[in-house]
């Protein structure tokens, strides 16, 4: 009962007692006793009114408790805890017949009574705050320094839909990035990167379902979710960045901004997908530009198979093999050139410089990389690795060798507060962390807590001592984190990094030009 109905029963009791003395045909005096009597009552009923208002007080803090014990025991079995916000669906009828107002995920959304349509807003915002310590190993290091500051990594709006119930689709634009801008190098651009903002424009089919499991056909600009940190969401990442190890390969031909057709099935523990890519919105393709020169449009692939080999009551085992090949590098409008460059910032995006880069790799036919994939979980415990090995093809009619590269990652995380992360079968990856006890000045919550700590290896030398060879450098970089989970839709990371970057000036050169440094940055993030 709430506290306006009791009160309005205690008023109810004070009138009819008044009644009772006022409602006599003559005039009545009232005495000493009689007053004594309401004051009485009227203090009866108050005592009876504070009870009634702990009484409420002690059933809403059970019923939250009983909510938190329930997610608990949901966690402990390996479930997903029921107040998991992103899975979360509430419906309210709106504007009519028909019209269903659905929060999914936390994402506002307009749908058809029958769910067969609908639109959805959907937004996410990485901010970064951070800074080097860089100290450059010789005068001929490049670069020599690096810069403090912020950067909005992502600031993504777009929206989400689905027709007939089996067609998808997305539109979605980043007005963030290493440079907080867009446009692009050409006069009369707006400031900021030299590529587009659009992240996803994609059609999507999913009425199939052939060997009792899911298939997507799409096409169009979308995420290629080739490896498995890169088919891990941005949001969920354990990291702020991505190792350069998979940065770079995930860049040669696909992830994100990616224009590709193709499809992917998958069951509850199977996943596999294949794509044909071209080049990345924006890409500058004009046969007659020539500041700066156009290039002819890539032409590449990629394919990946995953499967969680275990999977059982709070734990499980995934395994998984990808390969990508660079069928026809783009071509240079002006000089005919092709070219093809392994490049990666110090696993940081607060200054967009290269630490770590083989230059411009010329007179490139095609080139290759396979990656495997690992990955597992015991109820808070999380662990994930890959390893890649990187081959570019040159024209051998130059008298130009193969070079060979490779480099990988481990990482591993523990959540303090027992949470685990569940399986996200259409992506063949781990989704992230959702909080039991969402932060919550009433109900005492605090989130969710996880450290982390990560080991990446990258080495793009081959060839030293000969002319056509490539110094690209050997990069070591180990990354803790701590990543606060205040709900499903807000994140805080913290992580410091130590580098270790082993570099000549040329590949006949044996002039030291490497660097160590030292960094912390900070992410708050807020998605849906």
């Amino acid at each position: 009962m709430g506290k306006l109905a009791v009160r309005t029963g205690a008023t109810a009791g004070v009138l009819s007692v008044l009644s009772s003395i006022s409602g006599h045909a003559e005039p009545v005096i009232v005495g000493d006793r009689q007053i004594e009597r309401l004051k009485l009552q009227l203090e009866m009923l108050e005592e009876k009114l504070q009870k009634l208002e702990k009484q409420t007080a002690v059933n809403t803090r059970a019923a939250a408790r009983a909510k938190i014990d329930e997610g608990k025991r949901a966690l402990k079995l390996g479930l997903s805890p029921a107040n998991d916000t992103r899975v979360s669906v509430r419906k309210e009828v709106v504007a009519g017949e028909g019209a269903v107002a659905a929060l999914t995920k936390n994402r506002p959304s307009i749908c058809s009574a029958d769910g067969q349509n609908c639109v959805s807003i959907t937004s996410r915002l990485h901010f970064d705050v951070g800074g080097f310590d860089y100290h450059p190993n010789a005068v001929g290091t490049n670069p020599q320094r690096l810069e403090n500051g912020v950067n909005a990594r992502r600031a993504r709006i777009g929206v989400l839909g689905r027709f007939f119930g089996d067609w998808n689709y997305a539109l979605i634009y980043d007005f963030g990035g290493s440079s907080d801008g867009f446009g692009g190098a050409v006069a009369g651009s707006l400031p900021g990167g030299a590529t587009s903002g659009i992240e996803n424009a994609y059609l999507s089919y999913t009425g199939f379902k052939p060997f009792g499991g899911h298939m997507a056909v799409e096409g169009g600009y979308m995420d290629i979710g080739y490896t498995l940190d890169e088919a891990t969401s941005s949001n969920d990442t354990m990291f702020m960045e991505r190792s350069s190890a998979a940065a770079i390969a995930v860049n040669m031909a696909a992830g994100d901004f990616r224009s590709a057709f193709g499809a992917r099935w998958w069951t509850d523990t199977f996943w596999m997908g294949a794509y044909v890519t071209g080049p990345t919105s924006g890409t500058l393709h004009s046969a007659s530009a020539s500041v700066p020169a156009g290039s002819s449009e890539q032409l590449g692939a990629t394919a990946r198979i995953a499967a969680q080999i275990l999977n059982g009551n709070g734990y499980s085992v995934h395994l998984g093999g990808d390969a990508q090949s660079l069928i026809s590098p783009p071509k240079n409008q002006i000089t005919g050139s092709r070219s093809l460059t392994f490049s990666d910032r110090p696993e940081l995006r607060i200054d967009p410089t290269a630490t770590i880069s083989t230059g411009a790799m010329a007179n490139v036919t095609d080139a290759q990389i396979y990656s495997v994939e690992i990955a597992g979980n015991y109820g808070p415990l999380f662990l994930q690795g890959e390893y890649f090995w990187y081959n570019v093809n040159r024209d051998m009619g130059l008298g130009l060798s193969s070079l060979k590269f490779d480099g990988g990652y481990f990482q591993a995380g523990y959540v303090l507060t027992g949470e685990s992360r569940t399986y996200n079968s259409s992506a063949g990856a781990y989704g992230g962390i959702v909080p039991i006890t969402p932060v919550s000045v009433a109900l005492g919550g605090w989130g969710a807590w996880e450290v982390a700590a990560r080991v990446s290896r990258l080495d793009l030398n081959d060839d030293l001592g000969r002319a056509n060879g490539v110094a690209g450098g050997r990069q070591t970089v180990y990354t803790a984190g701590l990543n606060w989970y205040l709900n499903g839709n807000v994140r805080v990371m913290v992580n410091y990094l130590h580098g270790d970057i082993d570099k000549k000036e040329s590949a006949i050169s044996p002039k030291e030009a490497g660097a160590r440094f030292d960094a912390i940055a900070m992410r708050t993030q807020v998605a849906f």
